[in-house]
């Protein structure tokens, strides 16, 4: 992967994870300073996929007609079996530790998204391949509204 800094390219190449500090500490910081002093700012954490089998391009499927139990949301995402999906969780621990120090406040929604394999809409539609990233409505979606509303009233309290 190549990153770029101030539009030249970074020499020599940045491991992705490096890359991934940079470009939030970057996000953050234009953020800060694109807003007002005391505005509220979330950052949403990572929406999870559930493909099995492989990517989207390489034949992976979401044929699920229910919510996952624990243990199959583990073996899914767990970041001892590096699996396809590993990506949010990956992306959520870079993410959580950019904001540690700053005003942002944290939208969990990857832990809740992540037994909800059957919310996807696979090949309704008539989708050539099974998609695995997006989300049918009413869903998960709706869920992550009705958090982000509690948090903002809690705000006001």
């Amino acid at each position: 992967m190549l990153f770029f800094e101030k539009g030249r390219p970074i020499v020599p190449p940045l491991l992705p994870p490096a890359g991934l500090d940079l470009a939030l500490q970057n996000m953050i910081s234009f953020a800060n300073k694109a807003t007002r002093p005391n505005t509220v700012k979330f950052f949403r954490t990572q929406s999870p996929r559930h493909f099995e089998g492989g990517d989207w391009n390489e034949g992976g499927s979401c044929q699920c007609n229910q919510p996952l139990s624990s243990k199959e949301v583990e073996e899914i995402f767990s970041l001892d079996n590096n699996s396809t999906n590993v990506e949010a969780r990956l992306v959520n621990q870079h993410l959580v530790k950019a904001l540690q120090q700053t005003s942002f406040r944290v939208l969990d929604i990857t832990r809740m998204s992540e037994f909800r394999a059957d919310a996807h809409p696979s090949t309704t539609g008539g989708k050539k391949h099974d998609d695995c990233m997006h989300w049918c409505l009413p869903g998960p979606t709706d869920t992550w509204n009705d958090l982000l509303a509690l948090s903002l009233e809690a705000l006001e309290s």
